[in-house]
């Protein structure tokens, strides 16, 4: 939620559908933004993977949508464990 990748979703009747959210750091959205047009250009799983969206009827935009919240997956996973395990030498220096 806090880079505004997460999808909100909306209720109509019977209908559940996702809206985009607009909401969130934008500066941490950019930096996302540029890890991914970057994975794509140099790294093969992540050009299989916005391939493979496009295949299933997504488009491009909703492609790196999709790669920015996994990539927001990540980065939030990693800073946790981070966290867990206490400051490093870096930290100290």
């Amino acid at each position: 939620m806090h880079a505004g990748t997460a999808p909100i979703p909306v209720w109509t009747g019977n209908r559940t559908r996702h809206r985009l959210n607009r909401s969130g750091n934008r500066q941490l959205n950019t930096a996302l933004h540029r890890i991914a047009v970057t994975q794509l250009r140099v790294h093969p799983p992540t050009k299989a993977l916005v391939e493979r969206q496009v295949s299933q009827g997504n488009s491009r935009p909703e492609a790196l949508r999709v790669l920015r919240r996994h990539l927001a997956d990540i980065v939030y996973h990693r800073l946790r464990k981070a966290e867990a395990t206490g400051p490093t030498d870096l930290a100290l220096t």
